[in-house]
Order: structure tokens, then sequence, then C-alpha cells
């Protein structure tokens, strides 16, 4: 490991080896990180809430575009009881709680998702805007609603995973309630 880089693990995390994980990265407690998935810090520090979900072949990127200042470093935050489902991509800097990155969907750099928002299975949105809370972006156009209610979290999921992936993958070792270093 580099000096640069440096990834904490809090207490109850369940994160698999066979995840990448790159430079400067928090994970909250109770998050779950499959193997395979993808968590680059190039241009700024990657914190993730508690009660994540992040699945198999999913990329979460902090890279500022090209053409901007190499020296400017943005924080990307990510809240609580998120879902990224199987081979999204984000490179949001602001995402807020309950949200919901269905598979192959991609949420670019300029955006920012409130609470209880889902962007649908293979949706694109890469426009420059903030959305409301509880928005839903779904089918081939991407179309819009908003729901009355936000996503359910996925307590029972978490509990069943925290308990299934450690029969079957290499789990990185936490040993405190604090942020361990690994």
């Amino acid at each position: 490991m580099s000096a640069k880089q440096k990834v904490l693990v809090s207490h109850g995390a369940v994160v698999c080896d066979e995840c990448e994980i790159v430079g400067d990265v928090t994970i909250g407690a109770r998050s779950v990180i499959h193997p395979k998935a993808r968590i680059i810090a190039d241009d700024g520090p990657i914190i993730i809430g508690e009660n994540n979900i992040i699945e198999e072949l999913v990329t979460i990127i902090n890279r500022n575009p090209a053409g901007t200042d190499a020296n400017t470093q943005q924080v990307m935050i990510v809240g609580n009881n998120n879902v990224f489902e199987v081979g999204c991509y984000v490179e949001a800097t602001k995402i807020g709680d309950h949200n919901v990155v269905e598979a192959k969907a991609k949420v670019g750099r300029q955006v920012g998702l409130t609470t209880g928002c889902i962007i649908g299975s293979m949706c694109s949105l890469t426009s420059n805007e903030i959305l409301p809370e509880n928005t839903v972006i779904y089918g081939e156009e991407c179309e819009r609603r908003v729901q009355r209610e936000r996503p359910p979290t996925q307590n029972l999921q978490i509990d069943f995973l925290t308990k299934i992936l450690p029969n079957y993958h290499y789990i990185k070792k936490t040993k405190s309630s604090t942020p361990q270093r690994t």
C-alpha cells in the first residue's frame, strides 16, 4: 500500500478481499461490499456510510473530469442505506440516503442523488442536476416520476449477506468499533 492509500473499514462491515479498493476510502458499519466491486478514489477521498450494499462488478469512482485541475480534490460522500446493483457505474460525488442504483445503470459526476431516488436498470444519467427526493428514473427513454415513499431498507439482505459471504470469501478484518486500516 502506498502512503496515499488508506482504507478504513468500520466494525460490522463485510468487505470481500476480492474487491478492488484504491485510494483513501472509508467504509461505514454494516456495509457489504461484494467480490469484484471496484471503489476507486483517484482524485479525492470516498466516504461510504452505514448499511450500504455494493454488489458485484459495481464501479464507484471519484475522478475529476478530463480538463480539470489535477490538484482539485472533491470528497465523494455516499450516505446510508443505499443499494448499488450488479454492474452499475457511479461517479456522483453527493449521494444521500435510501437510494437504489439498479443493474448496469450509470450516474455521472455532475448528478446529485438526494434521498429515496431510484435509477433504473440500464438508465444513464449524466446531466448537471440534483434529483428531487424520491425521483425514479426508468425505462428505455429514462422517463421520470416521483414516488410517494422512499425505497425500503435492506436490513434483512444485509443480515443474510453478513452471515453468508464469510463462508465463501475471504473478508477484510476489523478489530474495534472505530474504522480500521486494512
